[in-house]
């Protein structure tokens, strides 16, 4: 099959008038028959768009009218996510290629009608009538506006009697056909210009709320086997308090950490125990996540010390004196004058 497939590639070759160009691609063009679909050079080499966004330009240009075209019906055809689906639309119609407007019909229901134009230029430039429907197939000139003739029945002629004493023969009279009466051609109006947009279209912030980090699982200062141990035994003996805590291996493998932070902060296990089993949601999907949260979020600080717990020393306190001169009180530990009377007796001596 294949040799038969490359000498008729050769035969094909062989048919085209003139000399192969040395380098590039070199057409092979055969006429089509049917189902085909004429897009212009200005879409199909346009240098400003993507590739994506060229190739669903033509993929909707060759769907018939009423043909689905959104987000979703595109991605359910395409192997392109939404966003990049989302961004070629974005390109269609920042370049005059695709509109979509919303409208509200009679029962209220609000649509987005999508219209595609296969030559932008020509309704900016005006004098196109553009054809509502399928693609256009064929290379057929532009349609032009013919009058409808409206058939009348033609008048019957109407004989005079002949005198009998005549001899001489009176030709019959010819019937004359009125003219037909033409309509008068019905005014096409003119296509509103869609101007070009002046920039791309600004892209606005998404509404959700950027996702917050996850908190890393909390690690004890040191891991030794005995709350390895007993960080095992209490994650695996959960499902008997708890029939959804089902864990697997790894997963209690990847928990083991967060519990033995609990355990160096002697949390006890039924401590331990409650804060992971209680208020649980129902239906609980994934037991890890649940547990590895609350192992992180709930952590509690370490236990204070016995000197941390000991009430603060009190700084001691200046008693007051009387002054043995001007009876005024003043801060000494021992009596006698006040500073005042100390500076005059320092003065008198």
């Amino acid at each position: 099959m294949a040799t038969q497939h490359d000498i008729a590639l050769t035969n094909a070759l062989t048919g085209i008038p003139g000399p192969l160009p040395p380098s590039g691609v070199i057409h092979v063009a055969f006429p089509h028959a049917n189902r085909f679909t004429i897009v212009g050079n200005h879409l199909a080499q346009h240098d400003g768009l993507s590739l994506t966004a060229i190739g669903i330009g033509v993929h909707i240009q060759s769907l018939p009218a009423g043909a689905q075209v959104g987000i979703k019906a595109l991605t359910a055809r395409f192997a392109e996510g939404e966003t990049t689906i989302a961004a070629a639309l974005r390109e269609l119609e920042t370049h005059g290629y695709l509109h979509r407007t919303r409208a509200r019909l009679a029962n209220g229901r609000v649509i987005t009608r999508t219209v595609f134009c296969n030559q932008p230029g020509a309704v900016l430039r005006g004098g196109v009538v553009p054809v509502v429907g399928p693609a256009v197939r064929s290379t057929a000139p532009a349609p032009t506006l013919v009058r409808e003739h409206v058939r009348v029945p033609e008048p019957t002629a109407v004989l005079e009697p002949r005198p009998m004493a005549e001899t001489t023969s009176v030709p019959e009279p010819v019937p004359v056909p009125e003219p037909m009466p033409v309509r008068e051609p019905i005014p096409v109006p003119e296509p509103v210009p869609v101007p070009e947009a002046p920039h791309a279209p600004v892209r606005l912030p998404p509404r959700t709320a950027p996702t917050q980090p996850r908190r890393p699982l909390p690690h004890p200062q040191a891991l030794t086997p005995e709350l390895r141990q007993a960080a095992s035994a209490l994650l695996a003996d959960l499902r008997r308090h708890a029939e959804e805590l089902v864990l697997s291996e790894e997963a209690v493998e990847e928990l083991v950490p967060g519990v033995t932070a609990w355990l160096e902060r002697d949390a006890t296990t039924d401590a331990i125990r409650r804060a992971l089993t209680a208020d649980l949601p129902k239906p609980l999907k994934h037991p890890a996540r649940l547990l590895r949260h609350r192992l992180t979020a709930l952590l509690p600080p370490p236990l204070p010390g016995v000197h941390d717990l000991a009430q603060p020393r009190r700084a001691s306190v200046t008693p007051f004196q009387t002054c043995d001169g001007c009876e005024r009180a003043f801060r000494s530990h021992d009596p006698g004058h006040c500073r005042d009377c100390r500076a005059q007796y320092w003065e008198a001596a």
